[in-house]
């Protein structure tokens, strides 16, 4: 198939992209590679990603409603995925307008050129921080989301109800997938494990916040690329969902939660990096920050009726294998 991947420079569009390509699909990637993080990063993905065939970069904004609307019209792709995001809850409290821009303006320029130029399934990132001050767990997609506690969340969950409501008006099946603290090479240099990783080897004190308490359900980016590519065949249609099932009752929609349905205590992620960079950390303990939760863990019955059993990569082999490409990564900075 030819598949739109927006984001496709960034962590998970990456490897989203990268699994496709090998699988022998084609890939249109689309990517803005602001400077929100080293673009260079991007463009190193990038630069890997065109050394396979059947892959095709397309510099642009998904603001610019016009030019993506003659890309998708041009390129007739069979299949969307929607990575594209101002991702990161902190940085909601310091920026908030490109949070507004990307997630919520940005969606609804690809919504409007998708309905101009359909596809047969939009696969659209969510995030686990929609759950928000949720208190039951783990978290069921079923259950109601509506006290975001970040701007960031708040934006990923309208997101979703735009999109249902283009999937309710114009037939667009769509699938949303929430994903859980993903972690893996390539990361985001704004994410706690190359934070982690970097003050570790140098010897300096990392920050700890929740005092060490929080817990995440930490999901290795693999394992979530394997995951999103296998529900692109599982398409949903409009009907009376069954029990369990998040499908919409008025739209061929669906919400998906994607991770590895544990949570780890944020201790013992830190003890994996420690072991694997054969050095110990300095914690500075301190308080949760604003917007942030106290624990993550996803209920994922539904993703393995959908697709099977998940592959699952344990926390151990996940922060080697994440170290091996920091180790690398560094030595090139």
């Amino acid at each position: 198939m030819k598949i739109f991947v927006t984001g496709a420079a960034g962590f998970i569009g990456f490897h989203v992209s990268r699994l496709l390509l090998s699988q022998g699909h084609e890939v249109v990637g689309f990517d803005g590679l602001t400077a929100y993080y080293d673009p260079a990063l991007k463009r190193g993905r990038v630069a890997i990603l065109e050394q396979e065939p059947g892959f095709r970069f397309v510099e642009g904004m998904l603001e610019d409603q016009e030019g993506l609307s003659a890309l998708l019209r041009s390129e007739k792709p069979d299949v969307a995925i929607h990575l594209a995001a101002q991702a990161g809850v902190r940085y909601s409290l310091e920026s908030p307008g490109s949070y507004i821009q990307s997630n919520i303006v940005g969606t609804a320029s690809l919504l409007e050129a998708l309905r101009q130029t359909p596809v047969k399934h939009l696969i659209f990132a969510s995030t686990s921080s929609v759950y928000g001050g949720n208190m039951k767990m783990p978290f069921a997609e079923t259950d109601r989301a509506d006290h975001p506690v970040s701007l960031y969340a708040a934006t990923k969950k309208a997101g979703e109800a735009m999109v249902h409501s283009y999937s309710h008006l114009w037939g667009l099946p769509t699938t949303c997938f929430r994903f859980f603290t993903v972690y893996g090479p390539y990361g985001r240099p704004d994410m706690a494990p190359i934070k982690f990783a970097s003050a570790i080897s140098a010897g300096r004190p990392i920050d700890v916040y929740g005092y060490g308490r929080m817990r995440r359900d930490f999901t290795y980016v693999d394992d979530l690329a394997d995951a999103v590519v296998r529900l692109i065949p599982v398409t949903p249609q409009r009907g009376l969902p069954v029990e369990n099932d998040s499908l919409s009752p008025v739209a061929p929609y669906r919400i998906v939660n994607v991770a590895a349905g544990k949570a780890v205590e944020l201790m013992d992620f830190i003890a994996a990096l420690e072991t694997a960079l054969g050095r110990k950390a300095v914690l500075n303990l301190l308080p949760m920050q604003p917007g942030d939760v106290g624990a993550t863990e996803a209920a994922t019955g539904l993703l393995h009726r959908l697709i099977g059993p998940m592959q699952t990569t344990p926390l151990e082999v996940g922060v080697q294998r994440f170290v091996e490409w920091f180790s690398s990564y560094r030595a090139n900075e």
